[in-house]
């Protein structure tokens, strides 16, 4: 068994990453004086997955959209009862979800943890799947995605991605269609667990009060060793421009709503980071609540308080968003551009980069703070190629100058606004 301390001197905190016999990477991080812990138990699986091959196939299979979500609905299941009513008879809260480059289950709890553990472990490793269970699962999906096509803060989110991308997966529905889920049955469920699901492409991240232990000899007795497929998840090519820069819905809302994505092409490990880092801090520095295009277009009555904006980054995207409510959504876009242009050429506001980039250090400070946040840090940070303590060191050591360099490689003409407009009467 591998194991490695990972330290930080800047905040005097350490945490450990194991790499089990199993394959399986486990990221543990005691926190002292806590009294809860909390675990994730993540596959490195996404929406975004659905072209892939590994060393047992023969070429590259694409199967459809949304069957990562499909899983992690199935999994809960066995044939006896399914895991929410094991979870129920020790008293821990438990959930699932799947983002477009990751699913996750996991739990918190404030005793029995060990037994919890245990739940854990075995049914997330023991999927089972019948054709009458699979079918059934078809019509409760498919009232999701139908609700979801009327909820007017997500159709403007997705049909902003839906504007930003070409080809990328990211632009489809985590969820999938009804078209496409209707094509799932139990043979394509055990075939993208058997690939994705295996132990080398997961992570067990936990924060909080356990033992280690007791925790490792659990590990020890329930991991089922797996051999590293060689897995290779691959994405179409995608133009570099978006590839429409304006879509309109109307769906029921009291005020228009709007999503507006810059582009930019995707990138992997640490430079991900960073980017994601230094971009909201220049979002922030720019647009943000305490800044001058902020005050001014509140006073002007264009945005509301719901005004807010974010890097969105992933395995395979990039882009960023700014969002809100707003009786005039292109001029929200025309003022954002300029805002943007303008400091490009003149430069960010020297003082309120400096604040918002202490601010930031803060919230990643104020994590460890959390043991849900500590543990959900650790597993993205894993699967970014990373670890935790990278972002906090990021933001401690950047600077002004390499601020300026990242918001030149902004081209704030590359951009596309999703709006939903209230139905007419």
């Amino acid at each position: 068994m591998e194991k490695n301390i990972v330290k930080n001197k800047r905040v005097r905190e350490e945490y450990k990453i194991i790499k089990h016999p199993s394959g399986l990477t486990i990221c543990l991080y005691p926190m002292k004086g806590f009294a809860s812990a909390y675990a994730l138990f993540a596959a490195k699986y996404g929406s975004v997955d659905t072209t892939f091959k590994t060393n047992e196939d023969g070429d590259f299979v694409t199967v459809p959209e949304g069957i990562a979500h499909y899983l992690e609905h199935k999994l809960f299941e066995n044939d006896e009862c399914d895991a929410f009513q094991l979870y129920a008879r020790t008293g821990a809260n438990a959930n699932a979800y799947t983002s477009f480059d990751k699913t996750a289950y996991l739990f918190s709890c404030s005793q029995k943890f060990e037994e919890n553990l245990e739940i854990l472990l075995n049914f997330v490793q023991e999927p089972y799947f019948t054709d009458e269970s699979v079918e059934k699962e078809q019509g409760i999906i498919a009232q999701e995605i139908k609700m979801y096509k009327d909820d007017p803060d997500w159709r403007v989110f997705m049909n902003g991605l839906q504007a930003l991308y070409h080809n990328n997966p990211v632009r489809i529905d985590i969820a999938g269609t009804a078209e496409s889920i209707a094509k799932i049955d139990k043979d394509l469920l055990y075939r993208c667990y058997k690939t994705f699901y295996n132990l080398n492409n997961m992570v067990l991240s936990i924060a909080g009060n356990f033992d280690v232990e007791k925790t490792l000899e659990i590990c020890d007795r329930l991991l089922k060793p797996t051999a590293d497929l060689g897995l290779e998840a691959v994405f179409p090519e995608e133009p570099a421009e978006v590839k429409t820069h304006e879509t309109v819905q109307k769906l029921t809302c009291s005020m228009p709503l709007f999503n507006i994505f810059f582009k930019f092409p995707a990138f992997s490990g640490r430079e991900n980071t960073e980017k994601y880092i230094i971009y909201n801090i220049i979002l922030e520095t720019v647009l943000g609540k305490t800044s001058a295009f902020y005050e001014k277009a509140l006073n002007d009555g264009i945005i509301n308080n719901d005004f807010a904006v974010s890097a969105l980054n992933g395995r395979g995207f990039f882009a960023l968003s700014a969002s809100g409510e707003s009786k005039d959504p292109r001029r929200v876009l025309a003022e954002i551009k300029k805002a943007l242009k303008n400091a490009k050429e003149n430069g960010l506001p020297e003082k309120e980069f400096e604040n918002v980039r202490k601010m930031t250090y803060g919230e990643f400070v104020a994590v460890l703070g959390s043991v849900s946040s500590t543990a959900t840090f650790m597993m993205d940070a894993y699967f970014q190629g990373n670890n935790m303590f990278d972002m906090f060191e990021i933001t401690a050591n950047l600077t002004y100058k390499d601020a300026m360099k990242l918001l030149a490689e902004l081209d704030e003409e590359n951009a596309c606004i999703s709006i939903v407009e209230p139905m007419e009467e």
